[in-house]
């Protein structure tokens, strides 16, 4: 018993270590998308939503198929209501019922003719179309979001490493420069300079590297991983910006109709329409019918499951036919409602194009501004560099001035930074031009 006790404690403890230690991932930008749009928590409750609309589908469905329901009564009258009775003047008192009685009954129902049920069945297949769409759409902007926060953390791990590199080469020109003060070759103002830049070096090294675990976790929670779990990115920024390095991306026509929120909007339009089809329909007759087949029994005392009671069986036919006759324009009022819901969404449908329109042409601008940006970043950054070398040579042989130096260094780190932008530009802006053109 104390070793199976033993055990029990040792399944348990190993269990719960595996909880508590964190999971390892590895990642490239197209394999993060793949996880994410499975365990996205976002993805998870689209696909529920999903698999909900399916139920009321056949919820709906289920509506106009047969219905069969069982009733059990039991009364027991434990004092039996009293009638009077005039007969030539004489007034008599009487009880009519039994103190027990019992009924059990089966019923069938079948509904025949309901034209707001056939509208229905409609509206059914366009609401699991909505959710569907709903998830497309979700889809979508999970992609967007996973490629903006994978670029992020691109950004800010090759910002650290530039830091890191401008910091340790700073701080051996410091210091050079300080052995040569202590000789006295040149003033304090130079070293000085110097140690102020490499103080804003080591603030900006410290920001980036935070900004680097806010990064990291903000793409876990998009990928929809704990935010504890270690994450390794597979792929380097340089490689990302080059594959989406593409001018003729985008210049075909633009089809409109492909995007998702084209899509949703016309199936919103769908939607009202069939309301306005129910509005009409309910002007219609509607004819059902049902079946009841049953047994009751009576008597002074509780014997309904004893053997000797009698009971007796009964059995019906009913057919109901309702027609509407006058609603005091009541429907009609309803009608003109949906109706002009309709019209609405009609135009929303044709404000929606629009905006499409002009949204697909603003990204395009944007896509094609960032590969410019790019272009031009990428030389600046060698211009910056080749300058800030000839400043450190001349102030290493006393031809610059600190000042001059520490100039053409700020140059270098605001031309890296831009440089290491444009390139999560190119990639962001051109992932959202996908997403206008639906293209995954």
């Amino acid at each position: 018993m104390k070793k199976l006790a033993s055990l029990f404690l040792l399944i348990v403890a190993l269990a719960a270590q595996s909880q508590t230690n964190p999971q390892s991932y590895s990642f490239s930008l197209q394999q993060a998308i793949s996880h994410a749009l499975t365990n996205n928590y976002q993805a998870i409750n689209a696909t529920r939503d999903i698999a909900s609309a399916k139920q009321k589908k056949w919820e709906t469905t289920a509506s106009g198929l047969p219905q069969i329901s069982a009733n059990v009564n039991y009364l027991n009258n434990f004092k039996i209501q009293q009638n009077q009775f005039t007969v030539n003047g004489q007034t008599t008192t009487l009880s009519f019922g039994n103190y027990n009685s019992a009924d059990a009954s089966l019923q069938l129902s079948q509904l025949i003719f309901d034209g707001s049920y056939i509208v229905a069945l409609q509206a059914s297949k366009t609401y699991l179309k909505y959710y569907e769409n709903a998830k497309q759409k979700t889809n979508t902007e999970i992609r967007e979001m996973v490629i903006n926060a994978y670029g992020n953390v691109l950004l800010a791990e090759e910002s650290a490493a530039i830091l890191e590199k401008n910091k340790a080469t700073l701080a051996k020109t410091l210091a050079d420069t300080q052995e040569i003060y202590k000789n006295g070759l040149i003033e304090e103002e130079n070293v000085e300079q110097l140690q102020i830049t490499l103080a804003s070096i080591n603030s900006s090294l410290s920001n980036t590297k935070r900004l680097l675990d806010i990064t990291s976790k903000m793409l876990k929670l998009t990928l929809g991983i704990d935010i504890d779990d270690d994450l390794k990115l597979t792929d380097k920024l340089d490689d990302l910006t080059v594959s989406n390095l593409d001018k003729a991306f985008g210049q075909g026509e633009f089809a409109v109709t492909n995007n998702i929120n084209y899509q949703m909007a016309s199936n919103f339009q769908e939607q009202r329409a069939l309301e306005l089809k129910l509005q009409k329909s309910k002007a219609l007759p509607t004819l059902g019918a049902s079946v009841n087949f049953g047994s009751n029994t009576f008597g002074s005392r509780f014997t309904m499951f004893n053997s000797e009671q009698q009971w007796f069986n009964y059995s019906n036919l009913g057919i109901g036919l309702s027609v509407p006759l006058f609603s005091s324009l009541g429907r009609s009022a309803r009608t003109q409602q949906a109706k002009i819901a309709f019209e609405q969404a009609k135009t929303q449908l044709t404000e929606t194009e629009q905006k499409l329109k002009l949204q697909y042409e603003s990204s395009k601008s944007d896509y094609e501004f960032s590969i410019e940006e790019y272009a031009t970043s990428k030389s600046n950054l060698n211009l910056a560099e080749r300058i800030e070398k000839k400043q450190q040579i001349k102030f290493k042989e006393g031809l610059s001035s600190s000042f001059d130096f520490s100039e053409a260094q700020r140059q270098l780190y605001t031309a890296q930074q831009n440089y290491l932008q444009s390139m999560v530009n190119v990639i962001n802006k051109k992932a959202a031009l996908e997403k206008i053109i639906n293209k995954n």
